[in-house]
């Protein structure tokens, strides 16, 4: 098959390209330029495109570079801005998957003739119940179905996981065996778009409104302050500047108010989460899942926790089978069988 193999400059696709080529396969890399400002982290950084291209020489394949910074400031970084200006905390990486790729990867792959289109992601493809769906990778410490949730129909048939049946040590003793220059790379773990030296606060400072806002008990006690109710989200409990005592955590972000309310670890739990923007593998999904008890991860690597899925239209409550501790609206929440493999669906908690 011809494979257009999206290329980070990192290890995993380093060797998804060798083992495609090893599979037969006629194997283009490409490397998505998206964020233009500066970058010394991520999968954005002159020295992870120069990686790549490198890569793809040493194997003999034809590289590419698309640039898709448009694309991205429009459905990554603004979003993310407007995020916090909303009191939300938003996962970028998510949206970058969503929309660069694989959205707009698969529609240039199609476009272009490919069969394929690749990634390193530590994922698979495989059949429940008759349906293709994305599966956990074979390495649990690593598994990425999580951000790779939002694959559906035509689209989860069209693309290939080359290195989900592996363990992370396989990946890297496979390039090493090689010979790739990317065989001992660390794994980037930051957002790309922000610097390790400016940070988030930063990063959004020049492109957001700050403000200062009073910090509450659960009675409505003023115990402090924040210098930008942007920056805090639920769950925090560093950077509030509360002094010593009890151990304090945010259990709600009133922006319009200029409130931060704190309170003991305990009020972080509840019984129930509202989510939407669902993203389901098939169209009919949701009326197998409404009632059924799944798995729900909250976190790229977050544990999971059993609930009650109730589908309402385009809304779905998560009714936990015991209280569970909040997730900050505007996270990512990923579905997945009682078996805990395979993804039933997915969406951004509300609240």
């Amino acid at each position: 098959m011809k494979v257009l193999l999206a290329m980070s400059g990192g290890v995993d696709s380093s060797v998804a390209a060798l083992v495609l080529r090893e599979q037969g396969h006629d194997v283009v890399g490409v490397t998505m330029r998206l964020w233009g400002g500066e970058s010394d982290t991520g999968c954005c950084s002159v020295s992870d495109v120069d990686d790549a291209r490198r890569v793809a020489q040493q194997l003999g394949i034809d590289h590419l570079v698309f640039n898709f910074s448009e694309e991205f400031n429009d459905h990554v970084v603004e979003p993310y801005v407007r995020a916090h200006g909303a009191g939300t905390t938003p996962n970028p990486c998510i949206e970058c998957n969503r929309h660069l790729k694989f959205d707009k990867l698969i529609e240039r792959g199609r476009q272009l003739g490919f069969d394929a289109v690749a990634t390193g992601h530590h994922a698979r493809v495989a059949v429940m119940e008759g349906r293709s769906r994305v599966a956990r990778g074979a390495d649990a410490a690593k598994d990425q179905s999580y951000v790779v949730h939002m694959l559906s129909g035509d689209e989860i048939d069209y693309v290939m996981f080359p290195v989900g049946h592996m363990q992370k040590s396989e990946v890297r003793e496979h390039a090493a065996r090689a010979g790739l220059r990317t065989a001992t790379k660390p794994d980037s773990q930051d957002v790309c778009f922000i610097g390790s030296t400016i940070g988030r606060k930063g990063f959004l400072e020049p492109r957001l409104e700050f403000h200062p806002a009073d910090v509450v008990d659960t009675s409505g006690r003023t115990v402090g302050t924040v210098e930008a109710v942007e920056l805090v989200t639920l769950g925090q409990r560093r950077g509030l500047n509360l002094g010593g005592g009890d151990k304090r955590y945010v259990v709600d972000v009133d922006v319009p108010g200029r409130r931060v309310v704190v309170g003991e670890e305990a009020a972080l739990f509840a019984p129930v989460t509202t989510v939407a923007s669902l993203a389901w593998p098939h169209h009919d999904d949701p009326a197998g899942i409404d009632g059924r008890e799944v798995l729900v991860q909250g976190s790229a690597h977050g544990e999971r926790a059993a609930a009650v899925a109730r589908i309402d239209g385009d809304t779905m409550t998560l009714a936990w089978s015991r209280p569970n501790r909040r997730i900050a609206p505007g996270q990512t929440v990923v579905l997945y069988d009682p078996g805990d493999t395979f993804v039933l669906g997915g969406g951004i908690v509300t609240g």
